[in-house]
């Protein structure tokens, strides 16, 4: 298994899909090809990349082209009523009289964590994935429930699925880990990306699929591996045999960012020792004692902090400010809500909306004679029918007319949300828009960039008494090292709780 250690910004998957391209040009065939992505999105991409270049069909000609928990999916022949449902993990709850919270539908391998909400899940799915005692991996959480209870819920989980013959994610990963000698297809080239997120179960895969390959690439980067808490194991990726490549230049990070990243790289004790160059340009670094000091008004931005509890400051300066953004994934102004302003203001201006847009108006209007006749809400039209508020008036009981700007009109939008928008409008943001500006935690941007980077300082108590050193930094790492021009270090609330950069 051949190791290609990618630090930031250097192309690591780049690099895996152009030994894609060169082994598709040369004549193999796409389904001798196996590109193994932790996460669904980056094994979506490297599969639309290669059937985009060589005029390939997705589906039939590059079947390989997965997560790891796909693969094992597909290769096991498992469909989705052979799998633990919300159905079955509600009647396992009345059973033991626990409700177990569970969200058991989850994109293969886009999170470690996703299959399993109740804590107990948690330590029993860890223990798992870690191949590790189940007593062992309980002794390390600090969570509420006693031994006893933990040891009850395991074995009724365990028997509960063995009598009704269904699976969990991680079954299914034990299922592949053991037949994957005899049912994994031969490759003749295959990639694994993200090695450094692999649990010790998933090693066992990787493994196995290695000896199934004629030649295999293993791609990582070890002072990025921020799941160890989640029973990824690093120590595995840094200690493979066999040869590497360091990928040597960053094509993302600026020479000032660089020379802060590599000082927190050097205080990483397990890793391999590595070398790459930052690009050109001198870029900055500016310590700040207040993000209020910030001006947000250009360019892209990334706010990150070690707990999204710390962000929820930022994100009320944010709106009182008028600013659009994006907070873990969410925009700070629903989708629904401008597409309704939108709307009632486009009307004003004499321009016809769809009918999709004036059902969103009027959600956010009082029927009941108030602003829409009684029993009207619901607009009975065709699908291709434009609307203006003179049509709205005359068939389908609007009440009030363009004299009223939106939220005069649409009096169920709340006061928070008007004076929101109404700052966003003040300052000039097309809240519309794709947001310029997220908001995440450290772990929840892995993989992303921004021209600008702000980074909270801030510790939780459970990170100083609960994480190994090189955990937190490589998290510091990993926020750092997301910048392509500017970084803004903000100092901590409390500095006998923050990450000393």
């Amino acid at each position: 298994m051949f190791r290609i250690f990618g630090p930031p910004g250097t192309g690591k998957t780049t690099t895996l899909l152009n030994y894609v391209d060169q082994a598709l040009e040369g004549g193999m065939s796409p389904r001798e090809i196996g590109f193994l992505a932790f996460t669904r999105k980056a094994a979506s991409g490297a599969k639309e990349r290669a059937a985009r270049r060589f005029n390939l069909d997705e589906k039939e000609d590059l079947p390989y082209f997965r997560t790891l928990h796909s693969l094992s999916y597909r290769l096991l022949g498992i469909r989705d009523k052979d799998l633990m449902s919300k159905e079955h993990f509600d009647d396992l709850s009345k059973k033991i009289k626990v409700q177990l919270h569970t969200r058991p539908h989850y994109d293969f391998g886009d999170t470690l964590t996703k299959a399993a909400e109740h804590p107990v899940l948690g330590v029993i799915n860890l223990a798992r994935l870690k191949k590790t005692e189940l007593r062992s991996e309980y002794n390390q959480t600090n969570i509420e429930e006693s031994w006893p209870e933990v040891e009850y819920i395991a074995e009724a989980y365990r028997s509960y699925k063995q009598f009704h013959g269904v699976l969990d994610y991680t079954d299914m990963l034990e299922m592949f880990a053991h037949e994957a000698p005899r049912i994994c297809p031969e490759f003749k080239l295959c990639f694994l990306d993200e090695a450094q997120d692999l649990s010790p179960l998933q090693w066992d895969i990787a493994h196995a699929i290695d000896k199934k390959s004629q030649r295999m690439y293993c791609a990582g980067d070890d002072d990025q591996a921020i799941y160890r808490w989640a029973g990824a194991d690093v120590d595995h990726f840094i200690n493979l045999p066999g040869g590497s490549e360091v990928l040597s230049q960053s094509y993302r990070i600026p020479r000032s960012v660089h020379r802060v990243a590599e000082g927190i790289a050097k205080r990483i004790h397990r890793r391999f020792p590595k070398q790459y160059k930052p690009k050109e340009e001198e870029g900055s670094v500016t310590r700040m004692s207040d993000i209020a000091e910030l001006n947000m008004d250009e360019g892209t931005w990334l706010i990150m902090a070690q707990a999204n509890y710390m962000l929820s400051d930022v994100a009320a300066q944010l709106k009182t400010n008028g600013y659009l953004f994006e907070r873990n994934g969410s925009r700070s102004i629903s989708e629904r809500l401008s597409i309704a302003v939108n709307a009632w203001e486009q009307m004003r201006k004499g321009r016809p909306i769809t009918l999709k847009a004036a059902q969103v108006v009027y959600s956010f209007m009082y029927g009941n004679n108030v602003h829409i006749a009684r029993g009207m809400k619901k607009i009975d039209a065709p699908e291709d029918q434009l609307f203006t508020i003179d049509l709205l008036q005359k068939n389908y009981g609007l009440l009030v007319d363009d004299s009223l700007i939106w939220h005069e009109a649409m009096d169920k939008i709340t006061g928070n949300d008007r004076l929101y928008i109404t700052a966003l409008l003040r300052k000039g943001e097309k809240f519309n828009a794709v947001p310029r500006i997220k908001l995440s935690t450290i772990h929840g941007t892995k993989g992303g960039e921004a021209d600008n980077v702000v980074l909270l300082t801030d510790l939780t108590y459970a990170a100083i008494r609960n994480s190994q050193i090189d955990d937190l930094h490589r998290v510091f790492y990993v926020g750092v090292t997301r910048t392509k021009e500017n970084l803004f270090l903000i100092d901590p609330d409390d500095f006998s709780r923050a990450y000393d950069l």
